[in-house]
């Protein structure tokens, strides 16, 4: 992992992914260090973020290091027309490692290759969202005690979601067992059951899960994302097809965590917040230790 990007989740390997997880949870115990004194952190955020960003911002900062960066591309040369390549070269010069936020697909690999310091992609498209996948996996080892042998049900956006394309990736390293959940419009892309029924995993896609919902171990909820539509009648379609609500959990394992990488729109009803098999709060604190390890793993730190 030292010098080494993070632009898929592929990018890193089965222990590699442990060795995060694990150093995660020692930063859980500690958050507060000098570890990253005299280092600087750029974050590039070409889209809207909240998480993400702050969490990034949180993790640099709470171990003394400094961040330099932007959340909104109007205060910048971007919109003079300077062109993604020279932004990344030239912020390479300020920094020791840049996080980046994309719309477009690809942007964070093709970022990767021209920066001289290491680049961490926070999103690129509806690509993928490596981190957001290791803070979820370390929310779930935490929960379930194991990352083997798990009902994941993924609900809602599977067509556009960057989280659940990077999430299934590296669950399929364990013994993982699939619900896909979505309306006609929103399948999980065939490339990625494709890669299940290469490693022999098993799969399931359902139209709705009200009646199999007390198989899941994980409850993966996703909105959906009317900003990878291009016409508004199609998101009219599908934007309330999935909701959750608080009397839906009560015929559930006791172990069962609800998840989400946020931001919620209304497919979670905010009594749900209240149930204890609602994690999505605490999975988002957990990417603050997360994003701690993957940073100063990078960086050669620990």
């Amino acid at each position: 992992m030292i010098g080494k990007s993070l632009v898929s989740i592929n990018d890193y390997t089965k222990d590699e992914y442990l060795k995060i997880l694990d150093l995660a949870a020692k930063y859980e115990k500690q958050p507060k260090q000098t570890i990253l004194q005299g280092y600087v952190v750029a974050t590039l955020f070409y889209e809207p973020s909240t998480r993400t960003r702050l969490s990034f911002e949180s993790a640099v900062n709470q171990l003394g290091g400094k961040i330099i960066g932007f959340s909104d591309t109007g205060t910048t040369s971007v919109t003079k027309g300077e062109t993604l390549r020279d932004t990344i070269k030239i912020v390479s010069n300020y920094s020791d490692l840049i996080v980046i936020r994309h719309p477009l697909e690809g942007s964070a690999r093709f970022a990767s290759e021209v920066a001289s310091v290491p680049v961490v992609n926070a999103g690129d498209g509806a690509n993928q969202h490596p981190t957001q996948t290791l803070l979820d996996m370390y929310s779930i080892r935490k929960t379930q005690g194991t990352l083997d042998g798990l009902n994941i049900f993924m609900v809602g956006d599977l067509k556009y979601g960057r989280t659940v394309h990077s999430l299934l990736m590296a669950m399929s390293q364990f013994k993982t067992t699939f619900h896909f959940i979505s309306p006609e419009e929103l399948k999980m892309p065939d490339k990625y059951k494709q890669h299940l029924n290469d490693l022999g995993l098993k799969y399931h896609e359902h139209k709705d899960f009200t009646d199999i919902i007390s198989e899941a171990d994980i409850l993966y909820m996703t909105r959906v994302q009317k900003e990878r539509f291009s016409d508004p009648i199609e998101y009219e379609k599908v934007k309330n097809v999935y909701i959750l609500k608080n009397h839906m959990l009560e015929n559930t394992k006791d172990s069962l965590k609800v998840l989400h990488p946020f931001p919620r729109v209304n497919e979670i009803t905010e009594d749900v917040d209240e149930n204890t098999k609602a994690y999505y709060f605490t999975q988002a604190l957990n990417g603050v230790y997360t994003r701690q390890a993957i940073v100063t793993s990078i960086l050669d730190l620990n």
